[in-house]
């Protein structure tokens, strides 16, 4: 377990902010509740996973050797082997809590969602307003249930000129992910 160096922090930040916008600082500068000593949230790195744990967890959790450790924290992505970040679905909480772009699926869609469909415009019953092509999208359900994220492929103004089965949304994450890929996670 080791902080971020500047490469990693600039990629997680990055896919942070495009989910998130300027609500990142809420994230970064959020105080912690536990431990005797509150202090602020961090990010560490451990065998390849990115995880969002409190200062005082992470003191805490040093006293434990490197092989032993499992999980630390929250599991918001993990590096690939190219070198890319890649949220997983763990981060959804944190997302949703403060996400700058939302969608609602209509109640007969969620399913095709969750099985890691992409969201059509006949799916879709809400959409924020002024989301733009290639930001961020957490997906809800219309009782704001969080399902999943992905990445915008319309804007706002185009979905409401496109095509019944033309995809608004392409598919990042969702919750089926915990059924589907359950070996590895």
């Amino acid at each position: 377990m080791r902080p971020l160096d500047e490469k990693e922090t600039t990629l997680v930040f990055e896919k942070l902010f495009k989910f998130v916008g300027p609500n990142l600082k809420h994230i970064i500068d959020r105080p912690a509740v536990e431990g005797p000593d509150p202090s602020g949230y961090c990010f560490r790195l451990h065998k390849n996973r990115v995880y969002y744990a409190s200062e005082s967890l992470v003191r805490r959790a040093t006293s434990i050797s490197r092989p032993k450790l499992v999980s630390l924290g929250l599991p918001i992505g993990k590096i690939t082997k190219s070198g890319q970040f890649r949220l997983t679905i763990h981060s959804l909480d944190l997302l949703t809590a403060h996400a700058r772009n939302k969608i609602w699926l209509k109640p007969a869609a969620e399913m095709t969602f969750l099985y890691g469909n992409s969201v059509t415009k006949s799916m879709l019953a809400r959409i924020t307003e002024n989301t733009k092509a290639g930001d961020g999208v957490v997906v809800l359900s219309m009782s704001d249930l969080p399902l999943g994220f992905g990445v915008a492929a319309r804007s706002t103004q185009d979905c409401r000129k496109a095509d019944t089965n033309a995809v608004v949304v392409h598919h990042q994450a969702d919750n089926g992910e915990y059924l589907r890929n359950e070996e590895e996670l």
